[in-house]
């Protein structure tokens, strides 16, 4: 291992760590975040594991238990090799994993806690979820145990609302801008929903779910129903008058991820690990048919502004445009529904969003980059880079003129939409 000596001996003083002990926070995280969250994470979780967090780590996956197994997949010695796909770590990478494996696998990281309720951070949290309100002065962005409102141009922060929740992993706005939806929860423990009054910044309304998080909740356009994917293989629908549950779909077989209404708010599509876009009746709670062919696994979903028209995309990196209704009766193998596909992605797309004029369709995921569309032809329009690791949220403003995103590095980063000029780039929370 090439380490500087004064790396071990900060790392060893500041956080108990041996000399000489490789350091979680400072060493082993940055090579997870580069390697291996592509694949490693919530909303794939390829192998059942999850690299994003250290709990993650040491719960482990399908092959039980994290630690000599994965310096075992770094070098090859176990089929496939990894990171999957890609060029193998450096060695220096991999001995600096298999040394902090063997010294324990100890936690290093700052430890965040809570002042009058809130969140202190002593790092940047990872972001899952951002949203413009409709009026286009609000930005929400989902931290730890809080939903945090900042002035859309970039100029600061706002309102803290802070929920039970540990993770915020989906934010959906009413069209007038009154009630704003949280999705998220705590892994292994509960999901919750929470309502909003952003301009009051009041807690109308949390629901708790099931015994873990909850993700991809949408509100229908009339606002009068959220539909959220469980990791049961289920989606919930509530009533956001009294927050009263009005069906559950287990039409899924498998963790769904990402759900979205058509645009008269009587049906919806849900998307999952289960490769499949399924059409719901939601008026009923009736399931009606699957939208699409299956291939990859599934985690975002995003619908044309003035269509019934969506863009869905996952594991194997195509997003795919699909009509909701059948154009005619399909036969066996035809793909009726298609309307085209885009170009393949640098990695799994885990964030998708259509701009407000319909034009144009934004592309995020394990690539360092999101890259632009043209919904009509899809031609490749620009790409907004900046981000040094997973995306895992993009939103357009209202009017079209600039795109949110933000990822594992916490970071928001604001653009302009014509042609990915960096406009503002922030921590959305407060550090300490």
């Amino acid at each position: 291992m090439h380490r500087s000596w004064g790396l071990c001996i900060l790392a060893a003083f500041s956080s108990g760590l041996a000399a000489g002990e490789p350091s979680y926070y400072r060493e082993v995280q940055p090579i997870f975040q580069k390697n291996c969250i592509g694949c490693h994470q919530p909303a794939m979780k390829s192998s059942g594991l999850d690299l994003t967090t250290y709990d993650g780590f040491r719960a482990g996956g399908k092959r039980g238990p994290a630690g000599d197994i994965v310096v075992r997949y770094l070098t090859g010695e176990m089929k496939p090799s990894m990171p999957l796909g890609a060029p193998p770590l450096s060695k220096d990478d991999v001995e600096i994993v298999r040394a902090w494996i063997a010294a324990g696998a100890r936690d290093d990281s700052p430890r965040e806690t809570l002042s009058n309720g809130l969140t202190v951070y002593h790092q940047p949290p990872v972001i899952t979820a951002l949203r413009f309100s409709p009026d286009g002065k609000l930005l929400a962005v989902g931290g730890n145990r809080e939903v945090l409102l900042h002035d859309a141009a970039g100029s600061g922060l706002i309102k803290r609302l802070p929920g039970k929740a540990e993770r915020i992993l989906s934010l959906a706005f009413s069209s007038d801008g009154s009630l704003l939806v949280a999705g998220g929860g705590t892994p292994a423990r509960f999901g919750e929903l929470q309502f909003w009054d952003p301009g009051e910044g009041k807690l109308e309304r949390s629901i708790l779910i099931g015994s873990d998080t909850v993700f991809g909740a949408s509100l229908s356009p009339d606002a009068k129903k959220v539909a959220v994917g469980c990791s049961d293989n289920t989606v919930h629908v509530f009533d956001t008058a009294g927050g009263r549950e009005l069906y559950k779909i287990s039409s899924h077989e498998n963790w769904v991820l990402g759900t979205v209404f058509g645009i008269d708010s009587k049906r919806f599509v849900s998307v999952g690990r289960d490769r499949a876009a399924k059409l719901v009746d939601a008026e009923k709670g009736q399931f009606l048919e699957n939208v699409n062919q299956l291939r990859g696994e599934l985690a975002a979903v995003a619908r044309h502004p003035a269509k019934d028209i969506i863009v869905i995309g996952g594991e194997d990196r195509i997003p795919y445009i699909y009509t909701m209704d059948r154009p005619r009766n399909m036969k066996v193998g035809e793909e009726a529904t298609l309307v085209r596909k885009l170009e393949a992605q640098d990695g799994p797309i885990f964030a998708l969003d259509w701009s407000p004029d319909g034009k144009r369709i934004a592309v995020a995921g394990a690539g360092a980059r999101v890259n632009l569309y043209d919904a009509e032809s899809g031609a490749k329009l620009a790409a907004c880079g900046g981000h040094t690791a997973g995306i895992y949220a993009v939103a357009f403003s209202p009017d079209g003129q600039r795109l949110a995103t933000g990822g594992f590095d916490g970071q928001v980063r604001l653009y302009s939409s014509s042609d990915c000029t960096l406009q503002k780039a922030m921590v959305p929370v407060p550090l300490e």
